[in-house]
This record gives C-alpha cells, structure tokens and sequence, in this order.
C-alpha cells in the first residue's frame, strides 16, 4: 500500500483552493493513488452543520477536517483539504495531528478576489451585510512558511497543480511520472 498523506490548501474564498483540489486530485488519481477531496464548503454542510464563523467555530470545522483527513491518509489514501483555514495555530494542530501534511498557500490578491466573486460575497462583507468574513472583518493569518505557495491571480491551474506535484515528488511522497523520467 503506498504512503497516505495530506495536501492542506489554504487561502481566501474565491482564491482557487475547490479548482486546484479537483485538478490536482484528478493528476494523482491518474498516478494510480486513491484520492479524496475534502472540500471545507461541503463539510460545513455536512459534518460541521451548526457551526458560526466565531474563532473557536472556525477552529471546530478545521479539527474535524482535519480528523477526516488524517484518517484517510493513515489508511494510504491522499487527502486533499480546500478550506480557507485562517487561523496558523489550527493550521499547525492539522499538521501535527496528520503527519504526513504538505501546506499550500493559494494565494490570490483581494482585488482579483473582489473582480471573480460572481456572488457578490466581498461587496456584501464590505458593506457589513456579511459579518465575520475572512479577509475583509475577520483575519486571514497568512502562512508563514508554507511548503507550496501558488499564485492564481498568475498562473493556470494546471502551472499551479504541476508546482504543486513537482513539490510532491520531490518530497518523495508520488514517483516521478515515466514520461518525466531521464533514461
């Protein structure tokens, strides 16, 4: 069985985390690794229905997801979080409860976040309509060191899943693919 481990994407809403997920996700199923999105919008419906967006609700969401995914990875299975997680100490509490974690910072400038969002949810927060909003009323800890950062303002999703893999290959965590292989 190979090695479990998780890839933890961090950033603000509208930054890219789900997309970049769902692709990088998509290139490790293709390398033969069991693989599962554990995506933060899908598990505040699920698993932390009932929680607010106070500190310590936040903090509650990112220990179970990062139970669920700690889980996963213990049973050889790549985990992949999309959850803005913006608080560094709940962030360090995932890593040390994983393991095996790689950290990427999906960052994104709040004025391309601001010209993307088709929901109108940064406008919203700016007029106050939406209180407790991560970048705008409420902080967004940005990682200190981050193992990968990605620019999405940038790159492509793909140049940003394949920095994202070369950093896992390089940690020995996935083979290099054969065609990248030097004979």
């Amino acid at each position: 069985m190979s090695k479990g481990f998780t890839v933890w994407l961090t950033g603000l809403s509208g930054a890219g985390k789900s997309t970049i997920a769902q692709a990088l996700g998509g290139v490790l199923q293709q390398r033969g690794r069991s693989v599962e999105v554990v995506d933060g919008d899908e598990v505040r419906t699920t698993l932390s229905k009932g929680l607010g967006f106070s500190r310590e609700d936040r903090d509650t969401n990112i220990a179970r997801i990062a139970l669920v995914c700690a889980l996963l990875s213990k049973h050889g299975v790549v985990a992949i979080s999309a959850a803005i997680s913006p608080y560094a100490q709940a962030r360090a509490a995932a890593r040390r409860r994983i393991g095996e974690f790689v950290e990427v910072y999906v960052q994104c400038p709040i004025g391309v976040l601001k010209a993307r969002d088709v929901k109108g949810l940064y406008e919203k927060a700016v007029r106050g309509e939406i209180t407790n909003f991560t970048g705008i009323s409420d902080p967004y800890e940005t990682p200190e060191a981050p193992d990968v950062v990605v620019n999405t303002d940038v790159e492509s999703v793909e140049e940003s899943v394949a920095r994202i893999i070369e950093h896992l290959e390089e940690r020995c965590y996935i083979l290099p693919s054969p065609s990248e292989e030097v004979a």
